[in-house]
């Protein structure tokens, strides 16, 4: 039914939204909060996780820059209730900016 996997939950939609709309200045502070957030969730990568993410042509819009990608990376490996706390936070610290 989901086209992309953070359609799933409306707040994580909303925060990628918000996220793909800033600045390339402040997606890449956004980046850094993600994966500062999945880190204090134990959010863990495996270590070629993310070098398998450019071994294919990149097709999404966060895949064309390395930063973003590592953040999505943490993202979607976070837990469903992670991922919407870490969305209602970035939305919040978004709003605040």
């Amino acid at each position: 039914m989901y086209k992309r996997w953070y359609d799933k939950d409306p707040a994580v939609s909303l925060a990628v939204s918000l996220l793909r709309n800033a600045s390339i200045e402040n997606q890449y502070k956004y980046a850094e909060f993600i994966v500062s957030k999945a880190k204090e969730y134990g959010v863990v990568l495996e270590s070629n996780a993310l070098t398998g993410a450019f071994n294919y042509i990149l097709r999404r819009w966060y895949d064309n820059d390395e930063k973003l990608a590592e953040a999505f990376e943490y993202l979607q490996k976070a837990s469903v209730e992670h991922q919407k706390a870490i969305a209602l936070d970035l939305i919040h610290l978004i709003q605040e900016s």
